[in-house]
């Protein structure tokens, strides 16, 4: 056995039975909250048109929200999405839609103890940009009253986010520039290499900027195009859902005995490609300024719709629909080899975009992947450059963070020319321990966030716009609230 295979030996038994704890907890949450993902549906939209954060500080309901759809919306959602059914078949999208729809409240825990624990920033690039800042490591230390285990998982995020995750992004980015336009990794690597430093010795204002700018019209670009291919094979459509549903309950002639498979890999990719319950899109949260924790908590939820329920289920279906899929039968052969000696990623999706324009896949799918994986990377530095300020807690620390910038830079690199196999099972170990942790985290904080819950479900029903006083629902460590509420009774007076 060499290395990559012992890594991805590893990385299997981490994630194998995290698929049933995250729906396990999902499932909880969703009945503590009587389906708050469901019922609240207009509150999200609602909380994504108000402008509280411009006006006051901090960033936007919808700042925030694309800044979380950065790190979401990755090369997870078109390779990964491939990953999936070639280990658990087509099946393994019904999987990440139930994972999506039932998990989706782990994200809106998350979010919202996120905002309850924030803190007033310290850090000049954050003060510059009038942030707020708070995620995972905050709500462990002061929701659990556990700063060293805070403190682990900070360790963890810089490591992963900042030297270990970003090579996944530019390994798919190198790979598909490849494929597309027969080029040596090492171009794309100097080309992302420098986009990226770029930006982040801009500071924060410019990478939210730059985010801001390039989400909205990369998703709903790719979404066009993925209707535009099912259209263009619309007559496999009934044929292609019927295999999706037959191969995830496990009654397919052919697929039924990878259904065990199809739940696994569903809902490991649901869980990697939304980073729902790995705490990554907790940071953005904590930056939105808001009246009350749980808007923003159903606002991150809302992205998790976004991401699984249309990015992903888009790129799956493109798939399926054209055809463009191999599904493996776990012993070195395939139980479906629809794409003789294609590797599994990107190049599945190339193909499908093939079928609605000849020659053409490739190169859409490698700029896809380039700016997909861009915005990525950067909401990846954000996620370190926060853990490192936890860590820092108020010191100046200019040549931590320094080395983090570089060491980024060195990791996108790098990350382009190293074995794909060797960096994805790395990057899932990584990514597995920090969810571990998180999600025991939310399991012991579940009577704090349905306290929260309950609050903002109380004042909704009053039809009153919710605000948040932590010292009225008995809630300690939550500092900020307590000086908002302070200087609002102050100026009362």
């Amino acid at each position: 056995m060499d290395f990559g295979e012992l890594l991805s030996g590893i990385s299997d038994a981490i994630w194998a039975p995290m698929a049933y704890v995250v729906l396990g907890l999902g499932v909880i949450y969703s009945v503590a909250t009587k389906g708050v993902q469901f019922r609240r549906i207009p509150d999200m939209h609602r909380q994504l048109r108000e402008t509280e954060g411009s006006e006051s500080g901090g960033l936007s309901s919808f700042q925030a929200l694309v800044l979380a759809l950065a790190s979401r919306v990755g090369v997870g959602s078109i390779a990964g999405v491939a990953t999936a059914i070639s280990a658990g078949g087509p099946g393994a999208l019904v999987w990440m839609a139930v994972t999506g729809l039932v998990g989706c409240t782990v994200g809106y825990a998350e979010a919202t103890l996120s905002q309850a624990f924030k803190r007033q920033v310290q850090d000049e690039d954050r003060r510059n940009a009038n942030e707020d800042i708070g995620g995972m490591p905050y709500y462990i230390k002061f929701g659990l009253k556990l700063p060293k285990v805070g403190a682990l998982v900070a360790v963890l995020g810089v490591i992963g986010y900042g030297f270990v995750f970003p090579g996944l992004q530019v390994n798919t980015i190198a790979a598909s520039a490849n494929l597309a336009f027969g080029v040596p990794s090492w171009i794309p690597a100097v080309f992302v290499t420098a986009m990226i430093a770029l930006v982040i010795f801009g500071g924060t204002t410019r990478l939210v900027k730059v985010t801001q700018a390039l989400v909205p019209v990369l998703a709903i670009g790719y979404l066009l195009l993925a209707l535009a291919v099912i259209g263009i094979n619309l007559g496999s459509v009934p044929a292609a859902l019927a295999l999706i549903f037959q191969s995830a309950i496990g009654v397919h002639p052919l697929l039924g005995g990878i259904a065990g498979a199809a739940v696994a890999w569903g809902v490991r990719r649901a869980v990697f490609a939304s980073s729902n319950g790995l705490g990554e899109a907790t940071f953005a949260a904590a930056a939105a300024r808001t009246s009350h924790p749980g808007k923003q908590g159903l606002v991150q939820t809302f992205s998790i719709y976004i991401d699984v329920l249309l990015i992903c289920m888009a790129t799956g279906l493109m798939m399926v629909v054209s055809g463009k899929f191999n599904v493996a039968d776990g012993s070195g052969g395939f139980l479906v080899n629809n794409l003789p000696g294609v590797p599994v990623g990107a190049n599945w999706v190339q193909a499908a975009i093939d079928t609605l324009i000849p020659g053409w896949g490739a190169g859409f799918v490698a700029v896809a992947v380039l700016l997909f994986g861009f915005t990525c990377l950067l909401a990846y530095f954000y996620v370190a450059n926060s853990n490192l300020l936890y860590l820092l807690d108020g010191r100046t620390g200019h040549g931590w963070k320094r080395v983090l910038k570089l060491g980024t830079m060195a990791i996108v690199f790098i990350g382009s020319i190293v074995n794909a196999k060797l960096i994805w099972a790395a990057g899932d170990i990584g990514l597995g321990l920090i969810a571990w942790v998180n999600l025991i985290c939310l399991a012991f904080l579940f009577p704090l966030v349905r306290r929260i819950y309950k609050d903002y479900e109380r004042q909704r029903k009053l039809g009153l716009d919710p605000t948040f006083d932590p010292k009225a629902l008995g809630i300690e460590g939550a500092e900020f609230w307590e000086h908002e509420l302070e200087k609002s009774t102050a100026a009362a007076k």
